[in-house]
């Protein structure tokens, strides 16, 4: 079965689904932010069929996500390292983090890894904010509007196909 392609969708969240929509992209992207490089690290610690990883990695490279750099001539042998673009998805990375560990165990229950401060050495507990009013934004306090348009381009008007958003109520 063809899978559906969303990279040319006006929605971002369907765009990035094109690219990390599938269960192993988002683990490899957390096994290069936990310092794991080499492919034979990523896969032994993710347990991933050698094939799918070097695809997965593949598309990384391709979308800008990663770069494949020579750490040995003979054998030639390369590790991935994450570019800006790759490390910016690492907010993506803790947003999942915090969903899942408020929403996928059992309640009084929670995941046996945390997420400390190296700053600090706290621990801490991930939200999405606005980077302009330092406020928490979530899907409740946004809506669905055109873009902001460029001097050298028009406001794109979503297709209501690919941009609705049904309005949530509390």
């Amino acid at each position: 079965m063809r899978r559906t392609r969303f990279d040319d969708w006006p929605c971002p969240i369907a765009r990035a689904t094109d690219l990390i929509g599938d269960w192993w992209t988002p683990l490899v992207m957390r096994e290069l932010f936990y310092g794991r490089r080499r492919f034979d690290e990523i896969a032994e610690s993710l347990q991933v069929p050698r094939a799918v990883l070097t695809a997965r990695l593949n598309r990384l490279v391709d979308e800008g996500m990663i770069t494949k750099v020579a750490y040995q001539e003979r054998p030639v042998r390369h590790e991935y390292r994450l570019t800006e673009k790759g490390l910016a998805f690492g907010d993506v990375l803790l947003a999942m983090w915090r969903w899942a560990a408020d929403w996928q165990w059992p309640e009084g229950d929670g995941p046996t890894v945390g997420l400390k401060s190296k700053a600090t050495g706290e621990y801490v507990d991930p939200v999405v904010v606005d980077e302009h009013t330092g406020e928490r934004t979530t899907m409740r306090t946004v809506r669905l509007a055109r873009a902001r348009a460029t001097a050298a381009e028009p406001t794109p008007t979503p297709t209501l196909r690919q941009a609705e958003v049904p309005s949530t109520t509390e």
